[in-house]
């Protein structure tokens, strides 16, 4: 077996841990071995660990991951999980050492890369994860590149072994294609024993029938260090952007005298619309192949963190005896990246959005301002609501967590950036049927004069003052992903950091970039002529 590196501070305190506690042995059990006293077997463990987001985003986006052999990956593009866990306990460190089973390989065809992860351990003395590592240059343009035992992450372990904390290292940049990933946060890490054990620990030293550690599962017992019962560092995990309604305040009883409730149909009073359109796409924005911004005018707000954005003062109809709802909402939020000589090859406003519900299924639109072709009432996305009853509580309807899809036409007007059929954020609605009735509190907050690279007006924008996003130190995406702050500015496509190139070289990897900005000018301009009136 190849032998593992280790953070030198851990080594170190495992080797004085290792060197006080045999002579102990040694002096008791007249100079006896102490290694099988120390370590216990284990067996059946399972590890989680999405790497980071960003990076499966834009696999995902350019080619795919292919798990197996023990591993497998989460729907949607989720976290991937390798099994059958096999290593050892040590139960006077309370520390684990554990070899997992799978193989995962990412590959994209359009960039000619192919990266194979083998031999995922987890080291919980030296908190790190390690992998074998073969990286691809499937043009043959550079030579394959191997690592065994590749330090991917620094690891924050706590006593559950359950989302831990990662810290991304030099050599995850070098073999995933990104110096950009050296110090970023990846993804939380998991580990847990699949089967539970079939009988009770015992007190004491010893190990019991099936070899497991008697002192404790590893995973409530303390690691490196002893730590309080709640882990002392807490991973970042995603939280649900805020919208209109996710933040939404506790209901307050309504202002309206007793016996003037709303007919049931009617003209909207007002309304607000929460939606993020894709957290992938606001990502790619603001990240390092973009290198843009989103703006948010006309009286619409975004979420800090580059969060979902909020869309008010909702006019429209509505109907609780027939389930319909039809409401139009004030605000824009535009979407600008890829700059060259001042000019930009991303440049996209949403504004006037409008949604309709009939039944608990409609459709969302907007006006489309493509590179200055506007187009009015293009339907971006289908609705369809968890249930299809709209039922007021003081004169307030809201419909949470309505599931979008989006269309051929919202597909062109992202010119083919995302395929017919992908699932977009959810959508919140709230709307007032009379005057006096209360809406949530709105969950977005203006980011007028934040901390973004920019600070122009949303281009076709209509309304008032401007705001930015985008540039922040936040905490987005699935899974505890950071992105901005520390990697200057956001992320591609989902969250995190940095366009990989894996094996593709610098000059390699630049062409990637200048490559990714040249389709995208190109599928803009191509939707620009389909949609244009």
């Amino acid at each position: 077996m190849p032998v593992r590196r280790r953070r030198s501070t851990a080594l170190a305190a495992a080797v004085a841990t290792a060197t006080a506690l045999g002579a102990t042995a040694l002096a008791a059990l007249g100079g006896a071995t102490t290694a099988s006293a120390a370590e216990a077997p284990l067996a059946d463990y399972e590890l989680t660990w999405g790497i980071k987001q960003s990076y499966r985003t834009y696999v995902g986006m350019f080619g795919s991951f292919t798990a197996s052999e023990g591993a497998g990956q989460a729907a949607g593009n989720g976290a991937f999980t390798f099994t059958d866990g096999t290593g050892t306990y040590d139960t006077t460190a309370h520390t684990v050492d554990l070899a997992f089973r799978g193989r995962l390989v990412s590959a994209s065809a359009a960039h000619h890369f192919e990266v194979t992860l083998t031999d995922l351990r987890f080291d919980s003395g030296a908190g790190e994860i390690t992998a074998d590592v073969t990286t691809v240059d499937t043009s043959g343009a550079t030579p394959t590149k191997k690592g065994d035992d590749v330090p991917l992450a620094e690891v924050a372990v706590t006593r559950t072994m359950t989302d831990m904390a990662t810290t991304l290292t030099t050599e995850a940049g070098e073999y995933l294609g990104s110096d950009g990933y050296a110090g970023a946060a990846g993804d939380p890490l998991t580990v847990v024993k699949k089967t539970p054990p079939t009988t009770e620990p015992t007190t004491g030293p010893t190990t019991g029938p099936s070899g497991e550690p008697t002192t404790g599962e590893p995973s409530k017992e303390p690691t490196a260090d002893p730590e309080p019962t709640d882990p002392q560092t807490t991973p970042a995990t995603r939280e649900p952007s805020p919208t209109a309604s996710t933040s939404a305040s506790p209901s307050a009883p309504a202002t309206t005298a007793p016996g003037t409730t709303a007919p049931t149909k009617g003209e909207i009073a007002d309304g607000t619309l929460g939606w993020g359109v894709k957290e992938s796409f606001r990502a790619y924005v603001v990240g390092t192949v973009a290198k843009g911004r989103v703006t948010v005018s006309g009286g619409a707000t975004q979420a800090a963190g580059n969060g979902a954005f909020t869309f008010k003062d909702a006019t429209g109809t509505y109907d609780t005896d027939a389930d319909k709802l039809t409401a139009t909402f004030k605000g824009a939020v535009n979407f600008k990246g890829h700059e060259s000589g001042g000019s930009y090859s991303l440049d996209l406003t949403l504004s006037n959005l409008k949604a309709t519900l009939d039944g608990g299924t409609g459709t969302l639109s907007a006006d489309v301002n493509s590179l200055g072709t506007q187009t009015k009432g293009v339907v971006l996305a289908d609705l369809e609501a968890k249930s299809g009853d709209l039922k007021a509580a003081q004169d307030v309807v809201t419909v949470d967590g309505v599931a979008a899809t989006l269309t051929a036409a919202g597909a062109k007007a992202f010119g083919d950036f995302y395929p017919a059929g992908t699932e977009l954020d959810t959508v919140d609605l709230s709307v007032a049927l009379s005057d006096d009735a209360r809406l949530p509190d709105g969950g977005g907050s203006d980011t007028s004069g934040g901390t973004g690279d920019g600070s122009g007006t949303a281009g076709g924008s209509t309304g008032g003052g401007t705001g930015t996003a985008g540039g922040t130190g936040s905490t987005v995406g699935g899974t505890g992903t950071t992105t901005g702050g520390s990697l200057g500015g956001g992320s591609l496509a989902s969250t995190g950091s940095d366009i990989p190139g894996p094996a593709l070289g610098a000059a390699a990897g630049v062409a990637v970039v200048v490559g990714a900005g040249a389709v995208y000018a190109t599928r803009r301009r191509q939707a620009q002529g389909q949609s244009a009136e």
